[in-house]
């Protein structure tokens, strides 16, 4: 019989959702008496969100055992049950939060001291079978170090949520994260809820002292050679026991969670998942709004941060000065970024993360409301979202039976104004976090002592009132009341003028009567009764003027980029008729004077004279004007982010510029304006071997993978002298190979012999058919080596840092012992004594106009070296490898015809089509020819004149500069630098929090910077 009823109470568990095991939680011994209570609570006639969209009236949710048993308008309380009646309050699901380091050890910064005072380390130091990078730590977990923290949960708590995911932050590959609940009255194995809940990713190298990667396009090249790695260790487990990679392959099917530290690593990170087959839920830092299309086509789903910067302190002018443009725009704008991310379609999670004062949470979620985030998508935001992408929509996110008892109770509607959360349910535990206020808001009939009866009107929130004394129409006061309990203070001024005195009033509130009363002491310190009757009918007034609707927030308009001369859209292409200007062909043709271009469909259509236009075509007048091809620049390292040098190890061609363009570098724009439309962006000269470049075109407003010129060569920048042997790096840098130039000659030696055995390993491979391939190891995938045997297939050219005779004889001469070419002698000071040998091999050479005398290296520098080149045969370019030189490259070119004679057609060469020559790009580009892309400079004047300006730079038949156009932008940049800054003034007289103006410089990049930081212009 007894087991018969047991059965009977089994199966009816079992019918409500519960699984049965859940109904036994375990117990643990323990000093004092057992509480083993079932935790039975029933909520009665509350209104209940059972998710972010469901709303139940006058219901009742039942939970036994930190657990949900039921929920609905027709709920049975089961016997024994402890009944909460909620009349009047609602009920939420908790909420999710799955980007936080709650519970787990924080990371221990090394201190960030430069390679030069610290020393290389190039090995790991973390002992064990692990990866050979510490920045690859997947075999962390948080559940193996989680410990309840009761502060960190409390803040967490109050702000609404019952379960976060937690994950330490550290490394580019971080291991796993666990989902747990906040509470902190049970150990840790009862609050993990999935104990790898999630595996986290970033381009941060974190806590690892090992020098690579030392920069952005190092962490993105370590990121992609760990998966290939995992891919290898995984076909092939005997041949390495990797446990970082075992780990790594075991997270495979978990929610990958990418940490990026603005809009553009976001698309970084997105494409290399794509790389690898990987979805990506990427944590932004709150700039996506500013690239909403790009970050939109990732199809990723997001974690929104609410981490809205403060204003500037910009009420000195020089200091607002000094606020970028896009710093303003973004304070403004950053609290509209959850809408307008909703409105497109984008999936999002909002979180805490990045506020180190919780407390602004839910007041910056208000905001994003008043930005257009309606409630429903916030709370969506906050529950159900989070966990879906987590995989534990059946355990949070919403109150279903058999799902963990996390939830709100609130005195009104959750995002209301005068809503206060009352308690948080954690695991079927309360946690109160606030009493119900008593709300004294209305309008009352004021009598104090003998005096005429006036009107006190009590508005704002319950637990902040806010008080008005109406005397007259013309006489309302403001005033303050201090409630505690049932006593109140007040106090105001007693009549107008300065030396009128206070009326100060303590008294107490009766519920009979609805009213305060008390004494008074009066401006003279006599002491009389008073009473505040509250007048029914007129407490909905009160209450409706504290609770309206806000207006919503006005902010400007997107532009792109996001930045100083941005635009609200990138210029369209245009049919174009330029007549009779002067056009320097730069092809055999020479100089036309009179004649017109036509550009169409992005394309030179045709050069002549007296053409007409086509239906719609723009006409411009060139008439004592010169048309150019735009200008090349062939060594550039502007719009590169977060480091031009990997310069950690001597060999690391596996890096690419082309990971890390930075579309926002005003030096495009800057670029444009002197005539530029196209570069390549190299690799410094830290290392013999350095990284693959990338060749862009100045489409500025486009997103990264928009500037690269489609099917463009690949290129590689190779380094010789003292940068690569460390000359100047400090006497703690004599561990890296080479530290001489014979070392330097070894490296490429040694790099090329291993890419042939690489190669050759590879063809065996690939020659064993299908069903030989299958029972045979492959090889292991090394990017480092594949860039190599690209060069030796002549897939890949080499643009190599150079100035010494004897340096560039032995590249020569290695580069014909192992079999490769030299594509270019970029700098090449001592060209002109090594001319002859170059023009043989067929080897470009990028030089300077004029500069000498910088370093050791450079005192054989003669500003006649292009000259000399030009005249022995040599395809030579002049180029910049500088941010302010590229935008006058058309001035050093002029320097030409007066250092060694050339003409004024041979000079403009220079720039234009001899630089499109190296770049294997001259059948499209650099020169003024029918069929080539519509990449055109007119100047006002001679183009290798000081005085010249360019008036119109086209690329692709796009007017992306002009003069007329640069003159508005301005003119808008600074009205609305104005118009925001005047707003930033009014809110800090309104109390919002402000920051200071930090200093800031101008900086670039040259070859030889090392880290992320960039030199100081000069």
């Amino acid at each position: 019989m007894h087991q018969k009823l047991r059965m009977l109470g089994l199966l009816g568990l079992l019918a409500s959702g519960l699984p049965a095991w859940a109904q036994q939680p375990l117990t643990y011994p323990r000093n004092g008496v057992y509480d083993q209570r079932s935790g039975l609570y029933a909520f009665t006639h509350a209104t209940i969100y059972t998710d972010y969209k469901t709303k139940l009236d006058d219901a009742t949710l039942v939970i036994r055992d930190g657990r949900v048993v039921a929920v609905g308008n027709k709920v049975a309380i089961p016997q024994g049950a402890v009944v909460k009646d909620l009349k009047g309050k609602y009920i939420y699901p908790g909420f999710v939060d799955m980007f936080t380091s709650y519970g787990v050890p924080d990371v221990k910064m090394p201190e960030r001291r430069g390679r030069r005072e610290a020393g290389p380390q190039f090995e790991s130091q973390k002992e064990g079978a692990y990866d050979w990078n510490q920045a690859i730590r997947p075999e962390t977990n948080a559940a193996e170090m989680f410990k309840v923290n009761a502060d960190q949960a409390d803040a967490y708590r109050k702000l609404g949520f019952g379960a976060v995911m937690t994950l330490q932050p550290d490394g580019i590959a971080r291991g796993t994260g666990s989902l747990v609940t906040l509470n902190t009255d049970r150990r840790e194995n009862e609050v993990i809820l999935v104990d790898r809940a999630a595996t986290g990713f970033s381009f941060d190298k974190g806590s690892s002292t090992q020098d690579y990667p030392g920069s952005l396009m190092g962490s993105i090249a370590l990121l992609r050679q760990t998966y290939l790695d995992a891919n290898w260790n995984q076909r092939n487990p005997r041949r390495e026991e990797n446990l970082s990679l075992q780990a790594f392959n075991g997270q495979r099917n978990l929610p990958a969670i990418f940490e990026a530290s603005n809009k553009l690593n976001t698309l970084r990170a997105d494409r290399v998942g794509d790389e690898f087959g990987v979805q990506y839920i990427i944590k932004g830092a709150g700039d996506e709004y500013q690239r909403l299309p790009e970050v939109k086509a990732t199809k990723a789903s997001l974690i929104l941060t609410l981490n809205y910067p403060d204003a500037y302190k910009v009420d000195d002018v020089y200091d607002a000065t000094r606020v970028p443009l896009e710093d303003l725009k973004h304070w403004e704008m950053a609290p509209a970024n959850a809408a307008m991310l909703a409105k497109a379609g984008v999936t999002f999670a909002l979180s805490a993360s990045d506020l180190k004062d919780k407390k602004k949470f839910m007041p910056n979620l208000k905001k994003a409301m008043q930005s257009g985030l309606t409630e429903e998508q916030a709370l969506q935001a906050l529950t159900a979202t989070p966990a879906a992408l987590l995989k534990a929509q059946d355990q949070v996110g919403s109150l279903k039976p058999g799902m963990v008892a996390n939830f709100l109770v609130c005195s009104n509607r959750l995002f209301a104004d005068d809503n206060v959360m009352l308690d948080n349910w954690v695991q079927g535990e309360r946690y109160q976090l606030t009493e119900v206020p008593n709300d004294y808001r209305g309008v009352y009939t004021l009598q104090v002592g003998q005096q005429p009866e006036v009107k006190m009107l009590v508005s704002g929130k319950p637990e902040a009132p806010q008080l008005k004394v109406v005397r007259a129409a013309a006489d309302t006061v403001k005033g303050t009341m201090t409630v505690t309990g049932d006593l109140a203070t007040i106090v105001y001024a007693a009549a107008k003028g300065k030396n009128a005195g206070s009326m100060r009033l303590s008294g107490y509130y009766t519920a009979e009567g609805n009213t305060f009363r008390g004494d008074a002491e009066l401006p003279d310190a006599s002491m009389v009764k008073w009473t505040a009757r509250r007048q029914e009918g007129a407490t909905q007034a009160a209450r409706l003027d504290s609770a309206r609707t806000p207006r919503p927030m006005e902010i400007g308009q997107l532009t792109f980029p996001f930045a100083s001369y941005g635009r609200t859209e990138v210029p369209k292409q245009e049919t174009v008729l330029i007549k009779n200007a002067t056009v320097w062909t730069s092809e055999a043709a020479g100089k036309l004077e009179n004649t017109d271009v036509l550009l169409q469909n992005g394309k030179i259509a045709k050069v002549g004279k007296n053409l007409s236009a086509p239906s719609g075509a723009r006409t411009v007048d060139g008439t004592g004007k010169h048309l150019t091809p735009g200008i090349i620049d062939e060594h550039s390292h502007i719009a590169i982010s977060q480091g031009v040098n990997e310069g950690t190890q001597a060999v690391t061609s596996e890096v690419r510029v082309g990971d890390v363009i930075d579309p926002e570098d005003v030096g495009l724009y800057r670029d444009l304006a002197g005539g530029v439309v196209a570069s390549q962006l190299l690799h410094g000269s830290a290392n013999p071997i350095g990284g693959q470049s990338a060749i862009i075109k100045m489409r500025w407003g486009m997103d990264a993978n928009d500037l690269k010129i489609k099917d463009a060569p690949g290129f590689i920048k190779f380094a010789l002298g003292e940068n690569v042997k460390q000359s100047n790096a400090g006497e703690r840098n004599v561990l890296r190979f080479p530290q001489s130039r014979m070392g330097v000659e070894q490296v490429f030696v040694d790099a090329f012999t291993r890419a042939k055995e690489y190669e050759k390993e590879w063809a065996t491979y690939n020659k064993l058919s299908k069903g030989k391939q299958a029972k045979t190891e492959p090889p292991r995938r090394d990017l480092e080596l594949e860039a190599l045997v690209e060069i030796l297939r002549d897939d890949r050219h080499i643009t190599c840092h150079s100035y010494v005779q004897s340096e560039i004889n032995m590249m020569m001469n290695v580069a014909d012992r192992m079999g490769f070419k030299i594509n270019t002698f970029t700098h090449i000071l001592e060209g002109y004594k090594v001319a002859d040998k170059m023009k043989a091999r067929g080897i470009n050479a990028g030089t300077f106009s004029d500069w000498w005398a910088y370093k050791n290296e450079v005192r054989d520098a003669i500003p006649y070296n292009a000259a000399i080149m030009t005249k022995v045969g040599v395809n030579v370019a002049i180029n910049s490898d500088d941010a302010e030189m590229s935008r006058r490259l058309n001035q050093e070119a002029a320097k030409t015809v007066k250092y060694g004679g050339l003409s004024e057609d041979q000079a403009m060469r220079l720039i234009t089509i001899n630089p499109a020559k190296m770049l294997h790009l001259d059948s499209h580009m650099g020169s003024i020819k029918e069929g080539k892309d519509a990449d055109v400079v007119l100047w006002n004047e001679h183009p290798l004149s000081v005085y010249a300006k360019a008036e119109r730079t086209f690329v692709d038949g796009r007017q992306m500069f002009s003069l007329e156009e640069d003159q508005q932008l301005r003119d808008q940049m600074q009205k609305e630098r104005l118009r925001i800054i005047q707003k930033m003034v009014s809110a800090r007289k309104s109390g919002a929090p402000a920051q200071e103006v930090a200093a800031r410089t101008n900086s670039h990049y040259t070859c030889d910077t090392l880290g992320e930081e960039k030199e100081e212009d000069q």
